[in-house]
């Protein structure tokens, strides 16, 4: 694969991870000869103020923590064709998010890294900073001479205190975000502590808290989750009460702070006595499970993907948002909130092809050449009809981006934005057509293989979510 040599100062060594809207590359820096990882917005996104703004916010976010456990900003500049990066502490044990698809962590090794992470949180905290989406894909780790450290990454959805002091735009992960944050009220620091709350209960059991892939479905939780021990039967009584009460959907019923939570899971683990107050889990009444809107396999397929929902236009404390639901889709950093005013988006999969589609885009048709994958209302028209709403995916070998392109029918010519491509990963050029708007992407990846996605659809905002949910798994 093509790759620039160099950010800025630093000398790029591999691409660790790549989405929509930024990639993420293993990189030297020479003067102090230390891996770094560094992060760039894609070229695609370098005209919208918006994404640039938020990404740019992260880093200040994070500048403002100097934490063992929180991922830290050493640099921050832009690149040659005006695109900003950030210069990150180089995470080279994983995520969280990894070692749980690999199944339940050992109790004192969850015990550990959850306390790490809320050292993490505490630090933020500590700096007026609230994380706003804890979780495990956010976790990362990093290997010391005595072993490895947790680390709180991606403040993409970073708030400071003094802003979430008011009401603020909802948003989050369903799996592990807040109901009062979904709710869009105003916020301290027990948001961060149900989600770290719901990062434990999922590194103890493999399942995240609820099987809720939506923010509408969490504004109807109303009871902590199920006993742990009804997916893991070593867990501790005093461990799964400690826990559980991080989840309550009462902020007020949880623990106060985060040095309560902490030191109680420490002491639970450590004497194995329930905390004086707290009531055995085989003595709490079962909870009513919440209406979930997905099956628990699908919820934790879609656990670790940001939401933002649409702002309530009254702005009456604990008012249903009915309806909008918005994706941010978070692939080595995704920036800004896509409505999705439709269902919630299911995920199609095709050999090495996967993408996140409304549900209404029904019908499949694969092909094992290159291999491809088009996902559409009605597939036989998407040939004869740029009007027909789907995504079209397609494999094929080259080590270059394209300059030009051949434009669907009745669809005006496009170059490509920007059109300097020299040391880019990919390119998307935009269509103007006579009944709908088209959207068309080429990426370089390894093994000298281009992946194309095409997206056709009125929305913008559901055309730029489906194209970064677009991936090729080698």
């Amino acid at each position: 694969m093509d790759q620039p040599p160099r950010i800025g100062r630093y000398s790029l060594v591999r691409r660790v991870g790549a989405g929509g809207f930024a990639t993420v590359w293993l990189a030297r820096d020479e003067q102090l000869d230390a891996e770094v990882a560094v992060k760039i917005l894609s070229d695609n996104w370098i005209e919208d103020e918006d994404v640039r703004r938020r990404f740019l916010a992260e880093g200040r976010f994070l500048r403002k923590v100097d934490s063992l456990y929180v991922v830290g900003v050493h640099d921050i500049g832009e690149a040659e064709d005006g695109r900003p990066f950030m210069v990150l502490t180089y995470a080279d044990g994983g995520t969280l998010a990894e070692r749980i698809k690999a199944g339940p962590l050992e109790i004192a090794e969850v015990v550990r890294v959850i306390n790490q992470v809320g050292r993490g949180l505490k630090h933020l905290h500590s700096r007026g900073v609230l994380h706003r989406d804890v979780k495990p894909a956010n976790v990362l780790f990093r290997t010391d001479p005595a072993g490895d450290r947790a680390m709180l990454s991606d403040l993409g959805l970073g708030k400071s205190l003094a802003e979430v002091s008011r009401i603020t735009m909802p948003g989050g992960t369903p799996a592990y975000v807040a109901p009062e944050q979904v709710r869009g009220e105003r916020l301290d620091h027990r948001a961060d502590l149900y989600s770290l709350g719901a990062v434990a209960y999922a590194a103890f059991t493999g399942q995240a808290p609820y099987g809720v892939a939506s923010l509408s479905a969490v504004m109807q939780i109303d009871t902590p989750p199920p006993s742990m021990a009804t997916l893991r039967e070593d867990i501790p009584d005093a461990i799964d009460v400690v826990v559980r009460r991080a989840l309550e959907p009462d902020r007020d019923k949880r623990w106060p702070d985060l040095d309560s939570f902490l030191t109680a899971l420490r002491d639970a683990h450590t004497t194995g006595e329930v905390p004086p107050g707290l009531v055995p889990a085989a003595e709490m009444p079962t909870p009513t499970a919440p209406p979930a809107d997905v099956d628990q396999a699908t919820a934790l397929a879609t656990a670790n993907r940001s939401t933002v929902a649409t702002k309530p236009k009254r702005s009456v404390r604990g008012r249903v948002i009915a309806g909008l639901v918005a994706v941010v889709l978070a692939a080595a950093g995704a920036y800004g909130g896509y409505e999705l005013v439709l269902t919630r988006p299911v995920k199609v999969e095709y050999q090495n092809l996967s993408v996140e589609v409304p549900r209404d885009w029904s019908q499949k048709s694969e092909n094992a050449d290159g291999p491809s994958l088009l996902v559409s209302k009605n597939t036989s028209e998407w040939q004869n009809n740029n009007a027909t709403e789907g995504v079209f995916l397609g494999i094929s070998n080259g080590t270059t981006l394209p300059r030009t392109t051949t434009p669907p029918a009745g669809c005006q010519p496009a170059t490509p934005d920007p059109p300097n491509l020299e040391g880019q990963s990919l390119v998307t050029f935009r269509y103007s057509c006579s009944e709908a708007s088209v959207d068309e992407q080429f990426r370089l990846l390894d093994g000298n293989k281009v992946l194309r996605v095409q997206v056709r659809d009125d929305n913008p905002e559901r055309r730029a979510a489906v194209l970064a949910s677009a991936e090729y798994t080698p």
